[in-house]
């Protein structure tokens, strides 16, 4: 009894701390969900609206295009990043010359933080400044520019998050198959089965777990990407790479619409927790088959 008095009371402070930071702000935006709230208007007070907030959702043009613009940016971000990083990680599992120094030098993009990230690749890919546009054009005669073609936007925003964040998998990857038993692999080879049989029938099923989980943190990362994002294009040319999170932050703050843009976090945070759900099963079942 004593030990559980003490346990509650060592948990207290965070539960505290966790209740001010993150459950009084949800509820708190719950609420204004429900309401027409903007201070920038004649009537500056809270008027309650029902659900006509998220009525206006299914029917929001440039909100559904942020989106579905935001499910393609992590659909090719995140599956790019899954593939470099395994690759890269079964790279490092052997030894040769200069492993240690490639680990340091391939971890560093993480220690950058994301605002950072986004002014840097804007600095190296600026029209008329920046080294990439120059040497583009010098020697492919490519008319690079974010500043007005939106795919070149597009495919800049995805490759800067490859690079920013393909590190971070590379390490959950690596730790993964660092930790796999020698047992099964040794005795696959013993058997007679190729290289890549044992990648398919012995390695990827163990290591499946791992996989669906760094899945699972780098989808929530890319569906809330803002910053970086934000630094480089500003959401552009024009909106094609306004995503959802640019999308929420230029209706809650230039247009002060603080109730409908409380609805679209939301319903956001409701898509995303679904996704994640789906991931979370996936992962479930997939540590209850090789258990």
């Amino acid at each position: 009894m004593r030990s559980a008095r003490v346990g509650w009371a060592l948990l207290t402070p965070t539960l505290v701390i966790l209740t001010i930071t993150g459950l009084l702000p949800f509820f708190y935006v719950v609420y204004v969900g429900f309401f027409d709230w903007n201070p920038a208007s004649v009537q500056t007070g809270l008027v309650y609206a029902g659900a006509n907030n998220y009525r206006r959702l299914v029917f929001d043009a440039e909100f559904l295009g942020s989106l579905a613009r935001t499910l393609n940016f992590a659909l090719w971000a995140v599956g790019s990043q899954m593939l470099l990083g395994f690759g890269l990680a079964q790279l490092l599992v052997r030894d040769f010359p200069g492993k240690t120094f490639f680990r340091i030098i391939h971890t560093l993009p993480l220690m950058v933080a994301p605002i950072a990230v986004g002014a840097t690749w804007r600095l190296l890919t600026i029209p008329g400044f920046g080294p990439a546009p120059h040497y583009l054009d010098q020697w492919f005669d490519f008319n690079y520019n974010i500043g007005r073609f939106a795919q070149h936007a597009f495919v800049t925003t995805v490759l800067m998050d490859i690079w920013h964040w393909t590190p971070f998998v590379t390490l959950t990857m690596l730790a993964g198959l660092s930790a796999l038993p020698k047992e099964p692999l040794e005795q696959a080879l013993v058997d007679g089965a190729s290289r890549l049989q044992v990648f398919r029938y012995v390695t990827l099923p163990m290591i499946m777990p791992v996989l669906l989980t760094t899945v699972f943190i780098r989808l929530m990362d890319a569906l809330r990407v803002v910053d970086e994002v934000f630094m480089l294009t500003g959401g552009g040319p024009g909106s094609a790479t306004r995503y959802t999170g640019i999308h929420i932050w230029r209706v809650v703050f230039p247009k002060t619409d603080y109730g409908y843009g409380s609805a679209m976090s939301l319903l956001v945070l409701y898509f995303t927790i679904v996704l994640c759900w789906l991931l979370f099963i996936a992962i479930t079942q997939s540590n209850k088959q090789t258990s």
